[in-house]
Parts: C-alpha cells; structure tokens; sequence
C-alpha cells in the first residue's frame, strides 16, 4: 500500500484568480482532497465592496483575516473582523463580506466541500470574454453553485468582488 501524495503550496505557488479589485490564490482546488476542502487566499484592495449578500445550500465557507480588517455582513449585522479573526459561515447563513479601510486586507477562506472554486474560475471566465462583472452576472453565476442572493435584507454591497 502506498501513502497519499502530500501536496506542498509554496508561496509563490497556486492557481492566481483577479477579479476587480480582489486577487485570489487558490491554493487548493479539491484535486488533492478527493473534492471534500477548497482553500483560497483573497487579497481584498482598500475600499473594495464584496459580493451581493447570499446563502450557500451545499457548502460551508470559512474565512480567516490574515491581515487587515474585512466587514462581514450577515442579514443585518455587520462585523468587523481584524487580523486573527475566523468567521465560519454554515450553508444556509446569509452573508457577504467588504474592504472598508485605507488598507489591504488578507484572509485565507476554506469551501468545503470544494464546490466554490469553480464559481471564482467563472467569473474569471467570464470577464476574460468580455462581460462585466455586475451584480447581476455574478448572481446568475453563483446559481449554478447552489447559491442564492439573500434578498430579504438590504444589499450592503453593491460589486461582484
């Protein structure tokens, strides 16, 4: 019997995703994980707006501030999560997240199972081609990952981040 492969991520390593303002890393697909963990590193510009405010029906999303402060907004509660700061979302919970300061902010998300890291493939897709990205496409690409916008609280944020 032979031991699974460890796979080894370096810092200059993994998949780089831009969309708008937000620099992705994905640092793990779901390839080496039989399709049960996506991780990703997101590097939020000052000032950049999250997704529309959505729930996810068949994955959880996990989100770690490595550095900075990010604004989650959940429903109608907003939090402001510094550096050091895990903010698990369970399917089901509406929520979105935003750069609201003068400064990067950093944080590593995990989608388990690994569902999400097609969607952001999408949408890198899609700009590459030509579209926009409004709020409005990144809704219709959200749907084909069980994802729903949470439209029974107030958008937040208005960009496709």
């Amino acid at each position: 019997m032979t031991d699974p492969a460890v796979s080894v991520v370096g810092p200059g390593d993994g998949e780089t995703i831009v969309l708008g303002t937000t620099r992705l890393r994905i640092l793990e697909d779901g390839g080496n994980t039989g399709h049960r963990l996506g991780i990703a590193e997101s590097v939020l510009a000052p000032h950049t707006p999250g997704p529309p405010q959505h729930r996810h029906a068949e994955h959880d999303e996990g989100f770690y501030v490595i550095s900075g402060t990010v604004r989650f907004t959940v429903g109608e509660q907003d939090y402001d999560a510094a550096a050091g700061t895990l903010v698990m979302v369970p399917p089901g919970a509406p929520h979105t997240f935003a750069n609201m300061t003068d400064q990067p902010a950093v944080m590593l998300s995990t989608f388990t199972p690994d569902l999400y890291v097609r969607y952001f493939r999408d949408l890198r897709d899609m700009i590459a081609g030509g579209q926009a990205l409004t709020p409005q496409a990144n809704i219709q690409v959200m749907r084909r990952y069980a994802t729903e916008p949470a439209t029974d609280f107030d958008q937040k944020t208005e960009s496709a981040s």
